[in-house]
């Protein structure tokens, strides 16, 4: 049980990634680049991790790229769709990102890719992933931010609004960047750093992302969704107001994904520890060959 708010309605995001499960790797480029993204980061870290946790496998992209990995030992997948599982290779675990069932510190490292922005209590995760992992373990998470689909955002607010008198949610309002690091301090994770970049996906028209978005499984699952579907007419208004303000110059629009990745260190004593405030030993105007002046002055 948990007081967080419950934002997505997980049990039916599970069923519609269900039935578009065998057809996940049609429909993977983004998962595919976020994918590489963690695996370079992941390359400048020179050392041993005996048992890999990949959270939110879906069907099994990023497992294969860890087990290639110099130091990885033994890479466990834990996806809660059935249909998405199946797909994935070795060792196996069905099962709610929000309830891990792993005993305390028993990971050397927890990689997640796109799945962490989808669940209720991301607060109450992170720190069951820092219980999880050893001391000097690591977290790499990568999940959607606040710009994400911005442009789609946009266009569906206008057309409600102008059609209906009044808009319903219909995009996920993912966080952004600063609340994402100031959780992983939150969670009890030592050096913490998140950090965003932006990915622009191009399509014929705004109709074709929505499509694209229905197929991988990930369409509007808040529960504070209107039930009706989207009329025609507002459907209509909604594409015209995308191409209007965001059509590039042969005809195409873009929609943006921003990725926010997290890294984050399970405590240990090896670790760097800031100084005592007021332990410095040399002013910060020597240290940079200038005058101190004060505020005064």
């Amino acid at each position: 049980m948990t007081d967080e708010p419950q934002i997505f309605d997980r049990a039916l995001l599970w069923r519609r990634r269900n039935r578009v499960a065998a057809a996940a790797g049609q429909h993977d480029f983004l998962l595919a680049s976020t994918a590489d993204e963690l695996m370079e980061r992941l390359a400048i870290v020179q050392r041993r991790f005996a048992v890999v946790l990949d959270l939110g496998a879906h069907h099994g992209l990023l497992g294969d790229r860890l087990r290639s990995l110099p130091g990885v030992e033994t890479v466990i997948q834990m996806e809660p769709v059935a249909g998405l599982l199946r797909q994935c290779r070795g060792l196996r675990v069905r099962g709610d990102e929000e309830a891990l069932p792993f005993r305390g510190q028993s990971l050397d490292l927890v990689v997640s890719a796109l799945a962490l922005q989808l669940v209720n209590d991301l607060p109450g995760t992170l720190l069951q992933i820092r219980r999880a992992l050893r001391p000097d373990g690591l977290l790499l998470a990568s999940l959607l931010g606040g710009a994400t689909l911005n442009e789609l955002r946009t266009a569906l607010l206008l057309a409600e609004e102008e059609v209906a008198g009044g808009a319903s949610p219909r995009v996920a309002p993912f966080a952004d960047v600063r609340d994402l690091g100031a959780l992983l301090q939150r969670a009890g994770f030592a050096l913490p750093v998140a950090d965003a970049y932006s990915i622009t996906v191009t399509y014929p028209d705004a109709l074709a992302l929505m499509h694209e978005l229905k197929a991988a499984g990930v369409a509007n699952a808040l529960r504070t969704r209107t039930r009706r579907p989207l009329r025609r007419h507002t459907l209509a208004r909604a594409l015209e107001h995308y191409r209007e303000r965001y059509a590039l110059p042969n005809g195409r629009v873009p929609a943006t994904f921003e990725i926010v990745t997290l890294t984050g260190w399970a405590p240990h004593e090896s670790q760097q520890q800031p100084l005592r405030p007021g332990s410095a030993t040399v002013r910060l105007a020597e240290a940079l060959n200038t005058v101190e002046r004060s505020a005064t002055d």
